[in-house]
């Protein structure tokens, strides 16, 4: 596993898992414990400059879900939505002593801390180009589910060539299909380079595929585009039967969020580049039903909406946007991403 200097990997055994968990080196045991969570295909690394960035006063944790990075690869029960990762998450924090932590997600991460802050107490919230509260795909601005079986959605909107480069290790920059060309393409912004990239790439390669992790199985559907959600692994652990965080406006106690997202991020938008119907509409996927039918899924405008729920009764978050960045703000502009998260955490404390 390709670590940066100063941070160190420990397998944390819990009676569900074993995690692995980097932290920086020689860290202090007191101080507001900050939990890191990754999104889907990658990893605890993507953390790594974020966790060498934070000062001494605060301890923090990048934990590998099941399935990614040094963690035990496990089946993943689709039907709890994400409940196995935050319940993973949950029992590490545990196992560790850690208490009430300030949780971080990024991308599906932001889904899991999400439905742990709604089972399990938090400190404050921070979400990275979070998933929607309502999941990925297949539903309309409300909330509401566009067809019975989340047509379009979960394990069957994976590319099959990128699931087959992710289970041949394929680290080749020709493949257009390959992990170096979806980082390039959809992680981070088109004029974004880093020295770590081969990192980034081995990260995403971590990833455990199959029926059980991903993408995920899938069912036929009698709606466009003939396949629906099934009941394994994790994409469909995202669609909407299966995955509902919107219940955190509802929250008795509410933590305080911060909301972060990349401007140009080609993942989580009212425009996703990975959203059948978005791509049914542009004409790339064909036999698209029409907006009536099978609209885009407004990602962005439904956070928000959720968030704002969450504001009128009671809670407080706050929005911010990076400019030109993609899905991984936190790379692409790391001392304003941890300008914020300490301001967020000292001002939760």
């Amino acid at each position: 596993m390709p670590l940066f200097e100063g941070i160190t990997a420990t397998t944390v055994h819990t009676d569900r898992l074993a995690a692995n968990v980097l932290a920086r080196s020689g860290q202090r045991t007191d101080g507001p414990a900050i939990v890191f969570v990754h999104g889907n295909v990658s990893s605890s690394l993507f953390w790594q400059p974020i966790l060498l960035a934070l000062p001494d006063d605060v301890r923090a944790y990048a934990v590998d879900l099941r399935g990614f990075g040094g963690s035990e690869t496990a089946p993943v029960d689709a039907t709890r939505g994400v409940r196995d990762f935050s319940d993973d998450v949950h029992s590490v924090v545990q196992a560790l002593g850690l208490g009430p932590v300030h949780l971080v997600g990024w991308s599906m991460g932001g889904g899991v801390v999400l439905q742990y802050a709604l089972d399990y107490p938090v400190a404050s919230i921070t979400l990275q180009a979070p998933v929607s509260p309502y999941g990925f795909g297949g539903t309309r601005l409300d909330g509401t589910r566009l067809t019975d079986d989340d047509a379009g959605t979960g394990g069957g909107g994976a590319n099959p060539g990128f699931v087959t480069a992710l289970a041949d290790g394929d680290t080749s920059r020709e493949n257009t299909l390959g992990p170096w060309a979806v980082y390039k393409g959809t992680y981070v912004s088109a004029d974004f380079t880093s020295e770590h990239e081969d990192t980034w790439v081995e990260s995403m390669l971590t990833t455990a595929t199959g029926e059980d992790n991903y993408p995920g199985d899938s069912v036929p559907s009698e709606s466009w585009p003939g396949f629906a959600a099934g009941t394994r692994g994790v994409l469909n652990t995202m669609a909407p039967g299966h995955f509902d965080v919107s219940g955190i406006a509802e929250l008795p106690a509410k933590p305080p969020i911060l909301w972060v997202r990349g401007e140009a991020d080609a993942i989580v938008s009212d425009a996703s580049a990975f959203d059948l119907n978005f791509l049914g509409q542009a004409g790339v996927i064909p036999g698209w039903p029409g907006e009536d039918a099978a609209p885009a899924q407004q990602m962005v405008a439904q956070t928000r909406a959720v968030l704002e729920r969450y504001a009128a009764n009671g809670g407080s978050y706050a929005e911010e946007v990076f400019a030109g960045a993609g899905h991984a703000p936190a790379l692409e502009q790391p001392e304003r991403f941890v300008d914020l998260l300490l301001q967020h955490v000292r001002g939760a404390a």
